[in-house]
């Protein structure tokens, strides 16, 4: 047998052993560890080091769990039917100026710019606006993804940078969690508030504003609901804790709120967040998604749940509609 045909054999054998042999729930809650700062990555790749015995690689289970950002593009950086661009704004109470990345529908653009020429805003057309919040790692390409996939629904969407202060997004999710871990979270808070408020007074803003966001970006549409209720028209958190307690009293939606049912780190603030809501009488929906882990929605990691994502997905495109369309 040739060295090829032994890689070969070896290969085969090694997606054999995935398909019967499913990576253990363990291993994504160590990394759901890792991702917030409970263990560092010492301990995280040494509990995975002890999986080993169980016939996976770390390349298998590293692989797995981290993030493949080559993955998360269901809407290309150059689609037809959007414009990208990066724009800064103003925030005073927070680190004096923030940074984002902002998506466009062209039909809210005027028709005729020279080629390779950004279009023009066509101020007779408005839309609703919907603010995108990263994770615990600053801008990354699934969450400009994310903001895409919602210009191509016809929203103004803006994703910012909590890092921008730093320089931004550093290309890496360890490096930019140990940058966003290093900034004060009151500013970061203040930062989110302003891109808000800079977001709904767009010029072809209608008025609405919506507000999605994942894990962290989950607890920034909650806090959002807090600390501006008037200003925001809808919010979807997915997998987010709730603002501080004291804040909690001013929520009154509308919010949907997404959970994974294997996500027992958020979902234990769930029952004392709900108890308020009800409450301030506040207009919510919850959905609780059995069978899948924290992330399900971010479709460049091995925590990623198609149908889940889809399902969950659809149901915020239609809150939006509802809310900020209606």
């Amino acid at each position: 047998m040739t060295q090829q045909d032994k890689q070969a054999v070896a290969e085969t054998s090694q997606m054999h052993a995935q398909k019967v042999q499913p990576i253990p729930q363990e291993a994504f809650d160590w990394y759901d560890e890792y991702a917030h700062g409970i263990i560092d990555r010492r301990e995280f790749m040494g509990r995975l080091a002890g999986l080993v015995a169980l016939g996976f690689t770390l390349t298998t289970l590293t692989g797995a769990l981290m993030p493949n950002y080559a993955l998360a593009e269901q809407v290309s950086f150059n689609d037809p039917s959007i414009q990208a661009s990066y724009v800064k704004f103003p925030s005073p109470n927070g680190y004096g100026e923030g940074r984002g990345y902002l998506v466009i529908p062209n039909e809210l653009l005027l028709a005729g710019s020279a080629a390779g020429e950004p279009k023009t805003l066509d101020p007779t057309k408005k839309a609703a606006v919907v603010l995108v919040v990263h994770e615990n790692r600053g801008l990354n390409p699934y969450i400009e993804d994310v903001a895409r996939r919602l210009a191509a629904q016809g929203y103004i969407a803006f994703a910012p940078d909590a890092l921008y202060s730093l320089g931004g997004y550093p290309g890496n999710d360890d490096a930019g969690r140990a940058m966003q871990s290093s900034l004060d979270r009151a500013k970061i808070e203040q930062d989110f508030i302003a891109a808000a408020q800079f977001l709904k007074s767009h010029p072809q803003s209608n008025g609405k504003l919506g507000a999605v966001g994942f894990c962290f970006g989950g607890y920034i549409v909650n806090m959002l609901a807090a600390t501006i209720p008037d200003e925001l028209n809808a919010g979807v958190p997915f997998y987010g804790t709730p603002a501080a307690a004291e804040l909690r009293s001013r929520v009154k939606g509308p919010l949907m709120l997404q959970f994974a049912g294997l996500d027992q780190r958020v979902n234990d603030t769930w029952a004392e967040y709900e108890t308020q809501l009800k409450t301030n009488k506040a207009d919510y929906v919850a959905y609780l998604y059995p069978n899948v882990n924290h992330g399900f929605h971010n479709d460049s990691t091995g925590r990623y749940d198609k149908a889940t994502a889809e399902l969950a997905w659809a149901r915020s495109l239609a809150f939006f509609d509802t809310r900020l369309r209606g």
